[in-house]
Order: structure tokens, then C-alpha cells, then sequence
């Protein structure tokens, strides 16, 4: 099965964690949430991984792969794209005098 590489950044209650996630190239089990979502596995395999703890200054640890439990995290998010901007978000407000 053809597959991609993503760079992921998670977060635990405890951890910081940015590492490279495999995907399918395209279909089932092609996004980030499909592999948050897979009832049949408990972890995810990361590699080139850093690790850092929440609330500690200093550097992370480098790891070259790591198994983070699904059930812990807490906000995944996929990597900027490499120029780094971001979409403004819209705000769905109701027109004035409508609620």
C-alpha cells in the first residue's frame, strides 16, 4: 500500500510531542483522524520524534520512534505547511437582532 509521511504535533496532559506519522497515500486511513479514531489500535507509532514536558523550560528529548497511547492524547494537530500561514478562521455570528 502506498504510503505518506505527516508531520504531527500532540499533546497529553503531561507531554509535547512532534513526530512523523505514516499514512495511506489517499482512502481509509489517509488523515490524522482516521488514525485517532482506529478502535482496533491503542497507539500511535511516531518516529523522529521530540518530546517535551508541558510547563519544563529547556529542550525536549529526541527520540527515533515512540508509541504514544490514543487514549492520552488531547490535541492533535498536523504541521503548518512549510510557509507557515495560517487561514484566517470566519466567525459564524448571527446578523444583529437574530437569535
Amino acid at each position: 500500500m502506498p504510503t505518506r509521511q505527516e508531520r504531527v504535533y500532540l499533546e497529553t496532559a503531561r507531554h509535547r510531542i512532534a513526530g512523523t506519522l505514516t499514512l495511506a497515500r489517499d482512502g481509509y486511513r489517509s488523515r490524522v483522524s482516521d488514525v485517532l479514531n482506529a478502535s482496533e489500535r491503542d497507539f500511535i507509532p511516531l518516529t523522529d520524534v521530540t518530546v517535551e514536558l508541558v510547563g519544563n523550560e529547556g529542550p525536549g528529548t529526541h527520540h527515533d520512534f515512540l508509541a504514544v497511547s490514543r487514549h492520552h492524547v488531547v490535541i492533535a494537530i498536523p504541521e503548518l505547511p512549510e510557509d507557515g500561514a495560517l487561514e484566517p478562521a470566519e466567525m459564524a455570528v448571527p446578523p444583529a437582532g437574530v437569535l
